[in-house]
Protein backbone atom coordinates (compact mmCIF):
# COMPACT_ATOMS: atom_id res chain seq x y z
CA UNK A 1 0.00 0.00 0.00
CA UNK A 2 1.50 3.62 -1.22
CA UNK A 3 1.87 6.25 1.70
CA UNK A 4 -0.88 7.77 0.34
CA UNK A 5 -3.34 5.15 0.42
CA UNK A 6 -2.15 4.39 3.86
CA UNK A 7 -2.90 8.03 4.72
CA UNK A 8 -6.55 7.81 3.43
CA UNK A 9 -7.19 4.40 5.38
CA UNK A 10 -6.03 5.92 8.38
CA UNK A 11 -8.12 9.24 8.21
CA UNK A 12 -11.21 7.18 6.95
CA UNK A 13 -10.66 4.97 10.04
CA UNK A 14 -10.10 7.81 12.19
CA UNK A 15 -13.26 9.50 11.13
CA UNK A 16 -15.41 6.10 11.74
CA UNK A 17 -14.08 5.56 15.11
CA UNK A 18 -14.75 9.37 16.07
CA UNK A 19 -18.14 8.90 14.72
CA UNK A 20 -18.53 4.99 16.81
CA UNK A 21 -17.07 6.51 20.06
CA UNK A 22 -19.28 6.95 23.42
CA UNK A 23 -20.27 10.22 24.10
CA UNK A 24 -20.45 11.70 27.34
CA UNK A 25 -23.47 14.03 28.09
CA UNK A 26 -23.44 16.49 30.65
CA UNK A 27 -26.90 17.77 32.20
CA UNK A 28 -26.05 20.46 34.11
CA UNK A 29 -27.89 22.62 31.94
CA UNK A 30 -26.19 26.09 30.42
CA UNK A 31 -30.09 27.36 29.85
CA UNK A 32 -31.42 26.23 33.37
CA UNK A 33 -34.26 24.63 32.13
CA UNK A 34 -33.70 21.12 33.15
CA UNK A 35 -36.26 20.22 35.96
CA UNK A 36 -37.95 17.07 37.39
CA UNK A 37 -41.86 17.16 38.36
CA UNK A 38 -42.80 15.63 40.95
CA UNK A 39 -46.65 14.86 42.33
CA UNK A 40 -48.19 13.75 45.00
CA UNK A 41 -52.34 13.39 44.11
CA UNK A 42 -53.58 13.06 47.70
CA UNK A 43 -57.60 13.18 48.15
CA UNK A 44 -57.77 16.52 49.96
CA UNK A 45 -54.48 18.45 49.37
CA UNK A 46 -52.99 17.26 45.98
CA UNK A 47 -48.99 18.89 45.91
CA UNK A 48 -47.11 19.62 43.27
CA UNK A 49 -43.68 20.74 42.42
CA UNK A 50 -40.30 20.51 40.95
CA UNK A 51 -36.82 20.13 41.65
CA UNK A 52 -34.34 22.49 39.15
CA UNK A 53 -31.16 21.98 40.62
CA UNK A 54 -30.28 19.22 37.98
CA UNK A 55 -26.67 17.83 37.37
CA UNK A 56 -24.70 14.35 36.37
CA UNK A 57 -23.27 12.97 33.47
CA UNK A 58 -24.68 10.02 30.87
CA UNK A 59 -22.51 8.10 28.86
CA UNK A 60 -24.38 7.31 24.93
CA UNK A 61 -23.03 5.20 22.32
CA UNK A 62 -24.80 5.47 19.14
CA UNK A 63 -23.77 2.28 17.83
CA UNK A 64 -24.43 0.36 21.55
CA UNK A 65 -27.56 2.12 22.58
CA UNK A 66 -27.98 -0.64 25.61
CA UNK A 67 -24.60 0.33 26.71
CA UNK A 68 -25.76 4.20 27.71
CA UNK A 69 -25.21 4.71 31.37
CA UNK A 70 -24.60 7.52 33.99
CA UNK A 71 -25.66 9.25 36.98
CA UNK A 72 -28.56 11.86 36.96
CA UNK A 73 -29.05 14.03 40.98
CA UNK A 74 -30.97 17.24 41.95
CA UNK A 75 -29.88 19.34 44.81
CA UNK A 76 -32.70 18.50 47.60
CA UNK A 77 -32.92 22.24 48.79
CA UNK A 78 -33.94 22.89 45.02
CA UNK A 79 -37.48 21.43 45.24
CA UNK A 80 -40.83 23.75 45.58
CA UNK A 81 -44.09 23.87 45.59
CA UNK A 82 -46.40 26.99 45.12
CA UNK A 83 -46.92 27.56 48.57
CA UNK A 84 -43.99 28.58 50.44
CA UNK A 85 -44.86 26.67 54.04
CA UNK A 86 -45.76 23.68 52.45
CA UNK A 87 -41.98 24.17 50.88
CA UNK A 88 -40.29 24.69 54.22
CA UNK A 89 -42.46 21.13 55.48
CA UNK A 90 -41.21 19.46 52.44
CA UNK A 91 -37.14 20.47 52.63
CA UNK A 92 -37.65 19.88 56.95
CA UNK A 93 -36.20 16.43 58.74
CA UNK A 94 -39.57 15.05 58.81
CA UNK A 95 -39.67 14.82 55.08
CA UNK A 96 -36.63 14.80 52.46
CA UNK A 97 -33.93 16.52 55.34
CA UNK A 98 -32.75 18.58 52.67
CA UNK A 99 -29.70 19.73 55.18
CA UNK A 100 -28.82 16.26 56.13
CA UNK A 101 -28.43 14.57 52.66
CA UNK A 102 -28.35 17.22 50.21
CA UNK A 103 -28.72 15.33 46.98
CA UNK A 104 -31.31 13.12 45.56
CA UNK A 105 -30.27 10.89 42.46
CA UNK A 106 -30.39 8.16 39.95
CA UNK A 107 -27.46 5.71 39.24
CA UNK A 108 -27.72 3.24 36.55
CA UNK A 109 -25.05 0.92 34.29
CA UNK A 110 -27.04 0.21 31.03
CA UNK A 111 -30.20 -0.06 29.38
CA UNK A 112 -32.90 -2.90 29.41
CA UNK A 113 -35.21 -3.41 26.17
CA UNK A 114 -33.79 -0.94 24.21
CA UNK A 115 -36.15 -0.39 21.17
CA UNK A 116 -36.12 1.76 18.14
CA UNK A 117 -38.91 4.47 18.20
CA UNK A 118 -37.85 6.58 15.38
CA UNK A 119 -34.72 8.03 13.66
CA UNK A 120 -32.55 8.18 16.99
CA UNK A 121 -34.92 7.49 19.35
CA UNK A 122 -35.53 4.80 21.48
CA UNK A 123 -37.69 3.28 24.28
CA UNK A 124 -35.89 1.29 26.83
CA UNK A 125 -35.83 0.30 30.81
CA UNK A 126 -33.00 1.80 32.73
CA UNK A 127 -32.13 -0.53 35.89
CA UNK A 128 -30.31 1.29 38.76
CA UNK A 129 -30.18 3.27 41.93
CA UNK A 130 -32.34 5.47 43.26
CA UNK A 131 -31.42 7.42 46.50
CA UNK A 132 -33.14 9.86 48.76
CA UNK A 133 -33.12 10.73 52.38
CA UNK A 134 -30.03 8.59 52.62
CA UNK A 135 -32.13 5.49 51.44
CA UNK A 136 -31.04 3.64 48.34
CA UNK A 137 -33.33 1.67 46.38
CA UNK A 138 -33.20 -0.65 42.87
CA UNK A 139 -35.99 0.45 40.82
CA UNK A 140 -36.33 0.49 36.95
CA UNK A 141 -37.33 3.65 34.61
CA UNK A 142 -39.09 3.38 31.27
CA UNK A 143 -37.33 5.74 29.31
CA UNK A 144 -37.16 7.57 26.39
CA UNK A 145 -33.84 8.38 24.66
CA UNK A 146 -33.65 11.30 21.96
CA UNK A 147 -30.19 11.80 19.65
CA UNK A 148 -29.59 15.24 18.30
CA UNK A 149 -26.71 15.74 16.40
CA UNK A 150 -25.30 19.16 15.63
CA UNK A 151 -27.78 20.44 18.04
CA UNK A 152 -26.33 21.94 20.73
CA UNK A 153 -25.16 25.38 19.38
CA UNK A 154 -28.93 25.66 17.79
CA UNK A 155 -30.48 25.40 21.22
CA UNK A 156 -28.35 28.18 23.13
CA UNK A 157 -28.78 30.68 20.31
CA UNK A 158 -24.88 29.95 19.05
CA UNK A 159 -25.52 27.94 16.00
CA UNK A 160 -21.78 28.20 15.32
CA UNK A 161 -20.35 26.30 18.54
CA UNK A 162 -20.73 22.41 17.42
CA UNK A 163 -21.92 19.67 19.57
CA UNK A 164 -24.58 17.08 20.09
CA UNK A 165 -28.01 16.79 22.08
CA UNK A 166 -29.33 13.84 24.08
CA UNK A 167 -32.72 14.10 25.95
CA UNK A 168 -33.92 11.56 27.88
CA UNK A 169 -37.40 11.32 29.10
CA UNK A 170 -39.81 9.56 31.63
CA UNK A 171 -41.83 8.77 34.22
CA UNK A 172 -42.10 6.47 37.44
CA UNK A 173 -43.52 6.57 41.00
CA UNK A 174 -41.84 5.46 44.37
CA UNK A 175 -43.34 4.85 48.09
CA UNK A 176 -42.46 7.49 50.76
CA UNK A 177 -42.53 5.09 53.62
CA UNK A 178 -39.60 3.44 51.32
CA UNK A 179 -37.50 6.13 52.15
CA UNK A 180 -38.30 6.79 55.22
CA UNK A 181 -40.71 10.15 54.36
CA UNK A 182 -43.64 9.36 57.39
CA UNK A 183 -44.82 5.94 56.19
CA UNK A 184 -48.73 5.42 57.13
CA UNK A 185 -48.80 9.24 58.18
CA UNK A 186 -51.39 12.02 57.13
CA UNK A 187 -52.69 9.95 53.84
CA UNK A 188 -55.70 11.69 53.35
CA UNK A 189 -53.41 14.89 52.30
CA UNK A 190 -50.23 13.74 51.05
CA UNK A 191 -50.28 10.68 48.63
CA UNK A 192 -48.42 7.64 49.66
CA UNK A 193 -46.74 7.10 46.75
CA UNK A 194 -44.94 10.10 44.49
CA UNK A 195 -44.74 10.67 40.90
CA UNK A 196 -41.78 11.64 39.02
CA UNK A 197 -41.97 12.87 35.39
CA UNK A 198 -38.69 13.94 33.71
CA UNK A 199 -37.39 16.12 29.83
CA UNK A 200 -33.62 16.63 30.49
CA UNK A 201 -31.33 17.96 27.58
CA UNK A 202 -27.72 16.79 27.98
CA UNK A 203 -25.08 18.69 25.98
CA UNK A 204 -21.59 17.96 25.49
CA UNK A 205 -19.23 17.39 28.22
CA UNK A 206 -17.68 20.32 29.64
CA UNK A 207 -13.73 20.27 29.58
Amino acid sequence: MTHTLRSIAFAGFTILSAVAAPQVFDFEDPKGVNAVQFTLDSVLEPIAGTASDVAGKVTFDLANVAATQGKIAVETDSLKTSNSTMTEHLLSAGWVDAEKHPEISFAFTKLDDVKPAGDNRWSATANGDFTLKGVTKSISVPVTLTYLPGAFGKRINKPELPGDLLVVRGAFSIERADYGIKPGQNEDKVSPSIQLTFALVGGPEKK
